[in-house]
């Protein structure tokens, strides 16, 4: 199922909204990793070029799916697994506890955020960090879903606690200039 809101624009506008680097080095990530809903890749390509473990990309669009696959070959990338999937009917498709980190980047305006979260946390191995990156809601921002359903920091601690197993470790913080994040881990 496609996300509510989930559409996206032209690659080059796209990029132009993060400070990828910025972003991921406040989370400073590592070992193998998955991020759900990972479009153009923008978050995908960098992620692998700062670690020798395996980075899995999971969209539910073929095309997204096409262009990190390509983009990847194009710089020479070869630690990404990119697959096409459905998480919300089919699950990750990998192995309970098999990640260090995992992503879920201005995707938890979906409509079961906690049970992704906890989907997600299952993927975690104890000590791994989930990523939560949205669209901040007290500003007006260039693109992202519509005010009533973005989620906020508020929410999303919610709904890690719902998730079980999470624990906060960092956030909420602001991602200048249209994003907050928050960084959980996984406890024992």
């Amino acid at each position: 199922m496609l996300f509510r809101e989930s559409t996206m624009p032209e690659l080059e506008s796209w990029e132009s909204f993060f400070e990828v680097d910025r972003i991921l080095d406040r989370f400073a990530l590592q070992g193998p990793m998955v991020e759900l809903g990972c479009g153009y890749g923008t978050f995908t390509l960098s992620l692998a070029k700062r670690t020798t473990s395996t980075v899995y990309a999971v969209d539910i669009d073929p095309a997204m799916v096409d262009t990190v696959r390509r983009r990847a070959a194009a710089q020479g990338i070869t630690n990404i697994e990119a697959t096409v999937r459905d998480v919300s009917v089919a699950g990750f498709g990998l192995p309970e506890g098999s990640c260090d980190a995992a992503l879920l980047f201005n995707i938890l305006h979906c409509e079961a955020p906690a049970k992704l979260m906890r989907e997600t946390t299952q993927l975690l191995r104890p000590g791994g960090a989930l990523a939560v990156i949205h669209w901040r809601s007290d500003i007006t921002t260039p693109r992202g879903p519509s005010a009533d359903i973005r989620p906020t920091g508020p929410m999303v601690q919610s709904w890690a606690e719902e998730a079980g197993q999470l624990v906060l470790s960092d956030g909420p913080f602001l991602l200048p200039p249209w994003h907050y994040g928050l960084k959980f881990t996984r406890g024992e």
